[in-house]
């Protein structure tokens, strides 16, 4: 029982730390603290500024903007269901909630929406792009010859190959009128970007593929990356066609972007509550990530907290539900388990905007009574690993991560304890 208390309180301040680590990621504050730059090139004669926000941080981001910018602004906010459901937009501004981690319907809606809201604006209007992870999905519009359900379709094989956020956005800038400098195209209006990160690198590029940024890559580099990552012959054949298609020729004028957030702001927040700086990232396969995690426990010291940041891949080789940071957790318990570590440790992964894949948890917190917790529970471990099962597993032992939307997304936070 005394082991128990120990890891009890591990657990807590573990759990107090990553919820530090989301604090700073606060959307609000990031905007308030902007808004005089964002207002250094006001609208011209006669014209007004348009708000748009997009990701799920949106919500949060577009209030703290309207606040502080004149009272005929329009604004159009899409963020994902979580963040939208029972919310309260601000006053004049539509909501709409898009589909993540796949497209879907409320995407398409969200996508036309915001094309429609661009191409009203003149070059004495001002449009306020709000930027937050998830924007990629929570918002699309299709090139020519492309339908949603062929978005959709590339949108799962890439979460099911492995592919890292940088490489999912190259291709779907390219199927795309909103991704890659989308916005720039389809607006008349400066456009003025305020971006909260959730990639690593922080990327302007590569954050919900961005749409006020030029694109990252050209249609023969997708083409060439999805050969490479073993998934052009399930492509499906108008994809296949438009990747093979002459890369067209685009007006994108400029914009100015400024990073607000990043994941990179909400580590140092862990280490402030007390944690020390892990060796590496979070990056990478969670199969390969895991064994270099419960590496550093053989000489973690006691009372130590390694804080970690970034954001892995989850190869899926099964239909089980789950989550990278749910897989990561499930398999550091089994593991430091098969390893035979010795007194009291900890292990929390999970993703700053409360939601982990096509979850309601926002990860994993294990130690090494996890395990044997799942058995207890009726469950197997190992073959649930297998089929990438692991919020079947994680639930069955107790170790589920539950925080609810959080209204912000700067990746992915963990910590190691030892008690």
């Amino acid at each position: 029982m005394r082991e128990q208390g120990k890891i009890d309180e591990m657990k807590a301040r573990v759990r107090a730390m990553f919820e530090a680590g989301v604090a700073a990621a606060d959307p609000a504050r990031a905007v308030s603290e902007s808004m005089d730059w964002a207002r250094a090139d006001p609208p011209g004669p006669g014209g007004k500024w348009q708000v748009v926000a997009l990701g799920k941080a949106g919500l949060a981001m577009a209030t703290a903007a309207l606040a502080a910018l004149p009272s005929d602004t329009a604004a159009l906010i899409v963020t994902n269901p979580e963040n939208a459901q029972g919310a309260q937009s601000p006053a004049g501004a539509r909501l709409i909630a898009g589909d993540h981690p796949v497209p879907g319907p409320g995407s398409q809606a969200a996508g036309r929406a915001i094309l429609e809201a661009l191409a009203r604006l003149g070059p004495q209007d001002r449009v306020l792009a709000l930027i937050s992870g998830g924007g990629s999905a929570l918002a699309v519009a299709p090139s020519d010859g492309l339908s949603l359900s062929d978005k959709a379709e590339v949108s799962r094989l890439l979460l099911g190959c492995g592919a890292d956020i940088a490489q999912m956005n190259l291709i779907r800038q390219q199927l795309s009128r909103l991704k890659g400098g989308g916005w720039l195209a389809a607006s008349a209006a400066p456009v003025t970007g305020l971006i909260l990160s959730d990639v690593p690198g922080d990327d302007l590029a590569v954050i919900a593929s961005g749409p006020t940024v030029a694109p990252i890559g050209t249609r023969a580099q997708a083409a060439d990356l999805c050969r490479d990552l073993g998934i052009w012959d399930q492509l499906p054949a108008s994809v296949r066609t438009h990747l093979g298609q002459p890369e067209p020729t685009r007006d994108r004028p400029q914009a100015r972007n400024r990073l607000i957030g990043a994941n990179g702001i909400s580590v140092a927040a862990m280490l402030a509550a007390g944690a020390q700086a892990a060796p590496f990232a979070l990056s990478g396969d969670v199969g390969d990530l895991a064994p270099r995690i419960v590496a550093l426990l053989a000489d973690l010291a006691p009372g130590t907290a390694l804080a970690f940041g970034g954001e892995s891949t989850v190869t899926l080789r099964g239909d089980g539900l789950g989550g990278r940071n749910q897989e990561l957790a499930l398999r550091v318990a089994l593991l430091a388990e098969q390893a035979g570590v010795s007194g009291p440790w900890c292990f929390l992964s999970g993703g700053t905007d409360g939601r982990d894949g096509p979850t309601d948890a926002a990860g994993g917190l294990v130690d090494p009574q996890t395990c044997e917790s799942i058995r207890a529970g009726g469950e197997d471990p190992q073959s649930l690993l297998a089929n990438n099962d692991s919020y079947r597993a994680l639930r069955a032992g107790g170790a589920l991560l539950m925080t609810g939307a959080t209204g912000t997304n700067v990746a992915d936070l963990a910590i190691l304890a030892r008690g």
